[in-house]
């Protein structure tokens, strides 16, 4: 997991260099929040801060996600959470 850095309070959190690499990219990712499916947000990075990301979802709504969830690229397997 080299994307992620341990915090602590044991959670990973996705790191500052892949989120400006999904921005600067462009690239549409996938927003895992828990184990369905249909919960996850699709977009693109627009900012983020210590605790929490923006993402531009297709219908250009912006929605502000917590940086604990799992954050990975759209075109990719969906990756299930791991505390379900």
């Amino acid at each position: 997991m080299d994307v992620l850095e341990r915090k602590g309070d044991f959670r990973l959190m996705i790191s500052d260099e892949q989120l400006d690499a999904y921005r600067i990219s462009g690239e549409k990712i996938r927003v895992v929040r828990d184990g369905l499916e249909s919960n996850d947000v699709k977009g693109i990075v627009l900012a983020w801060d210590e605790s929490q990301v923006m993402i531009r979802r297709p219908n250009k709504r912006i929605v502000k996600l917590d940086r604990n969830y799992i954050y990975q690229p759209f075109a990719e397997p969906r990756q299930e959470p791991e505390d379900i």
